[in-house]
């Protein structure tokens, strides 16, 4: 009889080990995914998932991810950047974005939505890569994707602002979406005078 079971232990041991592994989504996923859960047992209970829709949920998820990673990076340009000016808006984005991602959490806390506790997989990607930098290839490589980033977070918050569905994220997206602008030409103007 031991016999037999050694080679169930053994493949289920490896079943689970191999779908653990396989298995690892990023935060944001993970935190989709949870979301989505509650939705469906929403659904099959008769309630709503308070007034917000799966977009303004995801909203919330890659938001939260990317503030976290906004953060971050504002810490590693502490140390990394060598232009003053990099290093002064790497300190506005750890200010601005924390209470932000603060704001960000009650507002989900209070809708019972999932957030990420940390960056995600694609976050994670860019805060590893600039970590590597130092001095002025960091100063280049930082202020060219703060350029990006905060084009397509202006870009997220505005669609959100106008046309989002839970009355609460939109709020939030509004409120939030003037600091994203400004951060937006910060980065553009001190991107330009690092190409001087």
């Amino acid at each position: 009889m031991r016999k037999t079971f050694l080679p169930l232990i053994l493949g289920s041991l490896l079943t689970f080990a191999v779908s653990c592994g396989n298995n690892q989504n990023d935060s944001t996923d993970a935190a989709k995914e949870q979301n989505e859960q509650k939705r469906d047992s929403n659904t099959a209970t008769g309630t709503a998932l308070a007034d917000s829709t799966k977009s303004d949920q995801n909203f919330l998820v890659e938001a939260a991810s990317g503030g976290l990673m906004e953060v971050e990076l504002g810490r590693v340009a502490q140390t990394n950047a060598s232009s003053a000016k990099v290093k002064e808006f790497g300190q506005r984005m750890v200010t601005d974005h924390t209470k932000a991602n603060d704001e960000l959490k009650a507002v989900a806390a209070s809708k019972n939505i999932t957030i990420p506790t940390t960056p995600g997989e694609d976050q994670q990607k860019h805060i590893d890569e600039l970590k590597g930098k130092k001095g002025a290839d960091f100063d280049k490589a930082y202020m060219s994707m703060m350029v990006d980033d905060h084009n397509e977070d202006v870009s997220a918050f505005d669609k959100e602002a106008n046309n989002g569905n839970d009355p609460d994220i939109k709020a939030f997206a509004a409120k939030t979406l003037p600091v994203l602008k400004e951060h937006l030409q910060m980065a553009k103007t001190t991107n330009d005078g690092l190409k001087k």
